[in-house]
């Protein structure tokens, strides 16, 4: 069942992963022109925020921590603050009312906050685990997203919480897998939860993200 994975966690290789990460840093300028939707930067701190995250989903997965649990909402609050600012108290102190609102909207948005996610978990813990990380990012990242800033890459870290707490590879950025996750990714945030392309789009593009997350599965990022 999905919600008994605990002790099927192995622990994340986080030297690998910044090797990945640091291979899509060096091509980032070159993959950003390819790119329907450029982004803005890929530099040292947004690769050191990253790792950061996965320093956390690791020591989610490994520790059993049920994300979706009622009182483990704090965690995707803590993901999204650390791909902004890692555990740095300066920077959290800098972000102080970013971080504020980012913890209203998570909270109290009704179209689109935390309970939109819950509510279409809860409804599809039958599905498989490349199926259900597919969908959760479809919801965070569609119109209106989970937080006010960093979703692509929160969406990441909780893809990648939700498949190494079963013993899958986590989702890391390629040069190889730059496009296929960022074009799509892209449709996704411009497709508004609750409309009727949403309706018709969302089967195709979970099944589409789902088959691509497992295609990118790779043990070389678990110990």
């Amino acid at each position: 069942m999905p919600g008994s994975a605990r002790g099927m966690a192995r622990p994340l290789n986080l030297a690998a992963i910044e090797t990945a990460l640091r291979r899509v840093q060096a091509q980032f300028p070159l993959i950003n022109r390819q790119l329907e939707t450029p982004h803005d930067r890929m530099d040292d701190e947004v690769v050191e925020n990253m790792l950061s995250g996965y320093a956390l989903v690791n020591d989610l997965s490994l520790g059993g921590v049920e994300l979706f649990a009622l009182g483990n909402l704090k965690y995707f609050l803590e993901l999204n603050t650390r791909v902004l600012c890692r555990t740095s108290e300066a920077k959290r102190r800098e972000y102080a009312k970013h971080i504020a609102a980012t913890e209203r909207r998570f909270y109290e948005q009704t179209d689109g906050g935390i309970q939109d996610i819950m509510e279409w978990y809860a409804m599809h813990k039958g599905e498989s685990v490349w199926q259900r990380a597919a969908g959760v990012y479809v919801r965070m990242l569609s119109a209106p997203q989970l937080f006010i800033e960093g979703n692509h890459r929160s969406g990441a870290l909780v893809m990648s919480y939700l498949l190494a707490r079963e013993g899958k590879p986590p989702f890391v950025l390629t040069v190889e897998n730059a496009l296929a996750y960022f074009n799509p990714s892209a449709v996704i945030t411009k497709t508004r939860k609750k409309s009727l392309a949403m309706l018709f789009r969302l089967p195709k593009i979970k099944s589409r993200f789902a088959a691509f997350l497992k295609e990118q599965a790779d043990d070389s990022y678990l110990l």
